[in-house]
């Protein structure tokens, strides 16, 4: 029996640092593990004192670490024996027992406490902090770092420095790979990559391989080939952080495949995703597994797509802002009131029904309701479900609303605007009008939740067969609410024995992913009884009260600079969400006053490479993830703003939406997370953490 090879970052990491005829011989001994890697003698023994099951191969002065299950071996590092590393020496590893002392840096669970949120954490000092290597231009050609690194890198004399060097997260990871001991136990936990061939090890050392592709768990890989030949379309469900958008990554490399095979040699694929900063990242992982293919594969919001066929029909848009909205239908409500129709009664009612809800609220119902599901009858109106919508409307108060939006829209001609919406139905009627439509031989729709029946009925028309339509959801990230059921969007879109669903959390410890779950249940769409699994564990995430700004910007600088020590990081893998633009910009000024680099970016702006913590609004950290996340910024107004006299059920209705968008930002977190609210008066949002899942400091 052969085993399959595959390998942790950890593990070609450490290889760059090993001179090439060393490699070729733990080469030949990785050919012995694909045989048997059963303990054996000597040669290959477990090592005792970790919690998983590890073992050790001998290959002369190195060792190769490595673990295995059924029909596979995962290769976890590559150390050097103790002593080998010398400075007359310097084709060897280190020290096997060199390491990170982390001692000296405070735990997350002792800076978090009441007593200690107020004062900075000291340093340690410089002697107790030094590398324990000194970082030459020899060992950084060999570990293949960017000359563009050198300068920075070559000055840094401590581990602080080496943690705070503005530098790329993959850098920082490879050389404290190599220079220190990884704990294998959480090398265990960092995700796997397919080996192939010995050889493709060996291009890797010298350079001529760029990466290696992930390595999909058996639940993920089950799904990148499921119902690939089916009939219809396929939709694939799962909590954050469970890989849905990976596996449709990897599906549209086998659609890719499959449809080549069939004799489409340039077929057109469009991956949609839903916000811009994913663009970016969809784009780049595509052209990471795909090669030079990546050109047959379009990545595009389906708001640009609709949105350009609009400007080439007919000319720009011209989108109505929010604020001219509810100016616009506060005008259009004493027309309505003036012209209703009925008896006294249902007049009555319907002049309630108007006067009780807020402007807002009605934009939302026009535009979220009735214009994003293409609805164009008052009868269609009355017998649609408005499933997220807290408020119940009768027929006789939907009467009155279906008025309102014939006044609201006269309004909108006459100023020459539109909404997003009705732009969504304009470029849908032009698909639909087109004689020769741009057609695409497959469409993946990711995070298809937050999309609406329009635009997924206009993703779905530009699909040339509809088995080769595959959607990714998840109705409790849906952060608009504007939840539907697939029927009432496409009559093709029935997913009986097409439906697959996601469980294990990869991204998210368990202590994060089962605190933010324990957290949304008032806010769920999508009630979910199955079991949930995780890869990783950590320290619970962690809720704190703060007075002013002056010891929120305190806590944020501590909180990121101890977790980005403590997990081995730089700033640059810490995020500051946040509900609004001014709360983002005085975190900002308070993090860099106070020596953290920061910087405030919207996801028009999002730059993830860029150095320092990233502050972002809440909405836009949507589909990303960071090893390091707080959630700030509730001090400046309360949150969520709700206009006085909001009727209680849209105030439920609202709290539950913004409910979803915080538990999506928990779960940006990969490893540590931390929840500011205001000591005073807190938001009802930011005040019910179960005990027995978040850290609430001592009483």
């Amino acid at each position: 029996m052969s085993f399959e090879i595959i390998h942790k970052p950890t593990f070609t990491n450490q290889l760059l640092a090993i001179p090439k005829e060393r490699v070729i011989q733990i080469l030949e001994k990785i050919e012995v593990l694909q045989d048997d890697p059963k303990p054996h003698g000597n040669l290959k023994k477990k090592l005792h004192g970790y919690k998983g099951d590890i073992y050790r191969l001998r290959s002369g002065d190195f060792r190769i670490i490595y673990t295995y299950g059924d029909g596979w071996v995962a290769l976890l590092g590559v150390d050097a024996r103790k002593d080998v590393y010398k400075d007359n020496n310097k084709d060897k590893l280190i020290d096997e027992g060199a390491g990170v002392d982390v001692t000296p840096f405070s735990k997350l669970d002792d800076l978090l406490t009441p007593e200690r949120a107020t004062s900075p954490s000291p340093k340690p000092s410089q002697a107790d902090n030094l590398l324990p290597v000194e970082l030459t231009e020899d060992l950084l050609d060999r570990l293949l770092i960017p000359k563009a690194c050198f300068p920075t890198l070559l000055a840094c004399l401590t581990l602080d420095d080496l943690l705070e060097a503005d530098i790329p997260g993959a850098v920082r990871d490879r050389l404290f790979d190599c220079i220190t001991a990884p704990n294998f136990d959480q090398v265990l936990s960092q995700p796997s990559f397919v080996t192939g061939s010995p050889d493709e090890l060996l291009r890797f050392k010298e350079g001529d391989l760029l990466g290696f592709l992930l390595k999909l768990n058996p639940e993920q890989e089950k799904f990148v080939t499921w119902a690939v030949k089916a009939t219809g379309p396929t939709l694939l469900k799962g909590s954050p952080g469970t890989g849905k958008s990976t596996v449709a990554l990897y599906r549209t490399r086998e659609i890719l495949k499959q449809l080549q095979a069939n004799g489409i040699r340039q077929p057109r694929i469009l991956f949609t995703t839903y916000t811009n900063a994913l663009v970016a990242f969809s784009e780049q992982l595509l052209q990471q597994l795909l090669g030079k293919e990546a050109q047959f594969v379009e990545v595009k919001t389906a708001d640009a797509l609709m949105y350009s066929l609009v400007c080439y029909s007919t000319g720009q848009p011209n989108i109505g802002a929010a604020k001219d909205l509810l100016k616009l239908i506060q005008q259009a409500i004493p027309k309505v009131i003036s012209t209703l129709e009925g008896n006294v009664l249902q007049q009555q009612a319907q002049r309630l029904i108007l006067q009780r809800l807020q402007p807002e609220y009605l934009v939302e119902e026009l535009t979220e309701v009735i214009d994003a599901r293409g609805i164009e009858t008052l009868e269609d109106y009355q017998a649609t479900p408005r499933t997220g919508r807290c408020i119940p409307l009768n027929k006789t108060q939907r009467q009155a609303i279906w008025a309102l939006r014939h006044h609201f829209n006269e309004l909108l001609v006459s100023q020459e605007i539109e909404t997003w919406a009705q732009m969504r139905n304009r470029s849908l009627a032009l698909l639909q009008s087109t004689p020769e439509p741009l057609i695409y031989d497959a469409v993946i729709i990711d995070e298809a939740q937050d999309l609406s029946p329009t635009t997924l009925r206009f993703l779905i028309q530009l699909c040339r067969e509809l088995n080769r339509l595959f959607i990714t959801a998840d109705a409790n990230q849906s952060i608009y609410g504007s939840s539907f059921r697939w029927g009432e969007v496409h009559e093709s879109l029935k997913f009986v024995g097409r439906t697959g669903l996601l469980k294990i959390n990869h991204r998210t410890t368990q202590e994060v992913g089962e605190a933010a779950y324990s957290y949304l249940q008032e806010g769920t769409l999508d009630e979910d009884k199955s079991e949930r699994f995780y890869i990783h564990t950590g320290p619970p995430p962690a809720v704190r009260a703060v007075a002013d700004r002056g010891s929120e910007g305190n806590l944020l600088a501590q909180f990121c600079r101890t977790a980005a020590h403590e997990f081995r990081l730089g700033l640059g893998a810490c995020a500051i969400l946040v509900p609004s633009e001014k709360a983002g910009k005085n975190i900002t000024g308070q993090l860099n006053y106070l020596g953290i680099e920061a910087q405030f970016m919207t996801s028009k702006d999002l730059d993830l490479n860029s150095k320092g913590v990233k502050v972002l609004p809440l909405k836009a950290a949507k589909g990303l993830e960071f090893p390091i996340v707080a959630i700030a910024g509730f001090l400046e107004s309360p949150y969520p703003t709700i206009p006085k006299g909001t009727a209680p059920e849209a105030v439920t209705e609202v709290l539950n939406r913004e409910r979803r968008t915080l538990y999506v930002a928990m779960t940006r977190a990969m490893r540590a997370l931390l929840v500011l609210v205001p000591k005073h008066k807190p938001s009802p949002l930011l005040q019910v953490f179960d005990p027995h899942l978040w850290n609430l400091g001592n009483p």
